[in-house]
């Protein structure tokens, strides 16, 4: 802990900001300050802890709202003046109830490139976007629960109706293929991968953790 304490750069007020970012999906949470007191909470509690600084005080996320942030990992840059902390995000981390604070967007058009800032150096689009996405929107779903949304529903369901789906998604896969309708497959894998992305959600499993297990595999020797 002392190492840590010293590695920080603390600005004057004897702050440094935190960004926090949910550990599965990627997405950006919000932004808050810690002091000594509230990293010292932070890592010994395993829950985040920061220093208001409008009231002068510390303040536990999600004790009143219950929108808790479970820790899992926290990192500090390479000028010891930011920390980047993983959480297992509760609900919306947001006061409006937004899944993320940053959640009002500036298009791609009004920027400079426009539309171009979306392609690779390669000069291709990123074919798999899309995943990143639905994996930030299921995310979203989850944490800020839409009345009315199918996947709400999912989620308030609980696993078993999850694996339900995927059941019943895996067997309409199977089905398309052996008539040979690409079509019917065509629909039928996007209705799988969607409950699967929604199954690895309320399991809080990355994506990239899956991806990463494909790596590995491509990169054994055999």
């Amino acid at each position: 802990m002392e190492a840590l304490l010293r590695a920080v750069k603390w600005d004057a007020q004897g702050l440094v900001p935190a960004v926090v970012q949910d550990a599965s999906s990627k997405e950006v949470l919000m932004m808050a300050y810690m002091n000594e007191e509230s990293l010292k909470l932070t890592v010994e509690s395993g829950e985040t802890w920061y220093w208001s600084r409008s009231r002068s005080e510390l303040w536990h996320k999600g004790a009143t709202s219950g929108h808790i942030q479970k820790v899992r990992s926290l990192r500090y840059d390479c000028d010891g003046d930011t920390l980047l902390v993983l959480v297992d995000q509760t609900g919306p981390a947001c006061h409006t109830g937004q899944y993320s604070c940053f959640h009002n967007e500036v298009k791609a058009g009004a920027l400079a490139g426009g539309e171009a800032a979306a392609v690779t150096v390669a000069g291709q689009a990123d074919r798999f976007a899309m995943l990143s996405k639905l994996e930030s929107v299921i995310a979203q779903r989850d944490a800020e629960r839409p009345e009315g949304a199918y996947t709400t529903y999912l989620f308030e369901k609980g696993v078993d109706k999850i694996l339900k789906k995927v059941g019943e998604e895996t067997a309409e896969v199977i089905i398309a293929a052996k008539n040979k309708d690409n079509d019917e497959l065509r629909c039928e894998a996007s209705d799988l991968i969607f409950h699967l992305m929604v199954l690895l959600r309320e399991r809080k499993l990355p994506l990239d953790d899956v991806l990463g297990e494909l790596d590995k595999r491509h990169n054994t020797k055999k």
